[in-house]
C-alpha cells in the first residue's frame, strides 16, 4: 500500500516546484507588495552589529521589532545576503534556506523515491518558514548532516555542522546524538575542538576578541530571558511543554516533563546491537528531529519545519505492510502539524483550540512515542537480511 502511495504521490519535477517555487512565491510576494522583512532586518542586523560593535542583543526599534537570539557566528552566515539590497538579498536568504534542506534530505540513505516523498510532507511547512524567512530549514539541514556526515565517516564535516548549528541557535547541539555511529570518535572530539575554537575566532576578525567573548556572554542571559517570556507567549511554547500546561492548566517545572522525556529518548541507545543497521540509524534520526522540538520552549509554528522531516522520516522506514493506524498517524500530522495555522484549516478551530492548547505539537509528540517504541521492538537485523535477499 505503501507503494503504490508514493508512485501516486510523487511526480518529482512537480514535488521540486512545490519545494521551491511556493517560497519564491511568497517571498516576492512580500518584496513587490513592500510588506514587512522583519525578521530578515533582524538577521542582517546581526551582521552589521558585529561589524560595528553594537550589542547584539538590545532592541533596535528604530529599524525593527522583537530582537536578535542568535549567535554572533551567524553574521557569517546572514553577511552575503546582509551586504545586498534588501528586497534581493531576503529572496535568496529565503531560496538559500530551501536549497540546503532540500540537499540535506536528498542526502539520506533512502530510495530517492522515498526523500521525494519526504520533501512534499515538509513543502507546507517549508512555506510557513519561508514566509517569515526563517532559519530554521537550514538547522534541520545541519542535523541531518551531521547524521549524514557521521555514519559515511566524515567525521570532520560532522563536527562542522554540529558546531555550526550550536553556535547559531543550540538547537544543532543535538547532532551530538549520533556520536555512537561515529567510527572514529577520537577524531570526531578533535574535530569538534577544532570547528568550535574555528567558530568563536571567525567573527573576532571583522570585529574584535573583546566584543565576540562578550557577546557569547551577553547571549546566554538573552536565552535565559527569552525561555521565561517563552513560557507566557501566545505564539512561542508551540510545544509538548506548553501543550500540557495549558491543556492541565498547571505551572508545573518543566523539568518534571523533560527528565521522563530524556529517559525515554535515550532508551534505544541500550539496543547497541542495532547500532549498525540503517533503519536503526534513522530512526533516531527522526528521533532528535522531532524530539528538538517538541520539547522546546522555544518552538514557534515555522520551527516545526525541523520536526517535519522526522515525520517523513519515520513513515519512510517502515519496513511492514502500513496499517491503519500509520496512516492515520501520518493524515493528523499533515492536517494538525502542517495545515492547521494556514487558510486551508478552519480558522475558528485554529484560534479556538489549536493555538491557545498548543496542540500543533500533538501529532508529532504521538508518532515520537511510536518511533521509541519501534526502536525497542522492531528486529532491525531481520529486516535487512529481507532486504538484502530481495535485493
Amino acid at each position: 500500500m505503501k507503494q503504490t502511495f508514493t508512485k501516486a504521490t510523487t511526480g518529482k519535477y512537480f514535488i521540486y516546484f512545490l519545494w521551491f517555487g511556493l517560497s519564491l512565491f511568497f517571498v516576492a510576494k512580500t518584496v513587490t507588495s513592500h510588506q514587512s522583512l522583519n525578521n530578515y532586518i533582524i538577521f542582517k542586523h546581526n551582521f552589521l552589529n558585529v561589524l560595528h560593535q553594537l550589542d547584539l542583543y538590545t532592541p533596535q526599534p528604530e529599524y525593527y521589532f522583537d530582537r536578535n537570539h542568535y549567535g554572533p557566528i551567524f553574521s557569517l552566515i546572514i553577511a552575503p545576503f546582509a551586504l545586498m539590497p534588501d528586497s534581493v538579498g531576503v529572496i535568496l536568504w529565503v531560496m538559500f534556506n530551501a536549497a540546503i534542506l532540500f540537499a540535506a534530505i536528498k542526502s539520506l540513505p533512502i530510495e530517492t523515491n522515498q526523500s521525494d516523498l519526504i520533501i512534499l510532507l515538509c513543502a507546507n511547512e517549508l512555506v510557513g518558514s519561508s514566509m517569515y524567512f526563517q532559519f530554521n530549514p537550514s538547522i534541520a539541514a545541519f542535523i541531518i548532516l551531521s547524521f549524514y556526515f557521521i555514519v559515511n565517516k566524515k567525521d570532520f564535516w560532522a563536527a562542522l555542522m554540529i558546531a555550526l548549528g550550536t553556535m547559531t541557535k543550540l538547537y544543532g547541539i543535538v547532532g551530538l546524538a549520533f556520536f555512537f555511529f561515529s567510527a572514529n570518535k577520537p577524531k570526531l572530539i578533535l574535530s569538534l575542538i577544532f570547528w568550535f575554537a574555528v567558530l568563536l575566532v571567525i567573527p573576532m576578525l571583522y570585529s574584535s576578541p573583546g566584543f565576540i567573548l562578550q557577546t557569547y556572554h551577553n547571549w546566554y542571559y538573552d536565552l535565559i530571558a527569552k525561555n521565561a517570556e517563552n513560557l507566557n507567549a501566545k505564539m512561542q511554547d508551540i510545544s509538548v511543554l506548553g501543550m500540557i500546561h495549558r491543556v492541565f492548566n498547571n505551572k508545573w517545572n518543566n523539568i518534571y516533563i523533560l527528565i521522563p522525556a530524556l529517559i525515554l529518548f535515550a532508551l534505544p541507545y541500550f539496543k547497541t546491537n542495532n547500532y549498525r543497521y540503517n533503519n536503526f540509524r534513522l530512526l533516531l534520526l527522526a528521533s532528535v528531529l522531532i524530539f528538538t522540538v517538541i520539547f522546546s520552549s522555544s518552538a514557534e509554528s515555522p520551527t516545526y519545519i525541523i520536526a517535519l522531516p522526522g515525520v517523513g522520516i519515520w513513515f519512510m522506514t517502515l519496513k511492514r505492510p502500513v496499517n491503519g493506524f500509520d496512516i492515520f498517524l501520518l493524515v493528523f500530522a499533515i492536517v494538525i502539524t502542517s495545515f492547521s495555522p494556514s487558510d486551508l484549516f478552519p480558522k475558528s478551530i485554529n484560534l479556538k483550540y489549536i493555538q491557545p492548547y498548543k496542540l500543533k505539537s500533538l501529532p508529532c509528540f504521538i508518532i515520537w512515542l511510536k518511533i521509541i517504541y519501534e526502536m525497542l521492538t522492531r528486529d532491525f537485523g531481520a529486516e535487512e537480511n529481507k532486504e538484502s535477499q530481495l535485493s
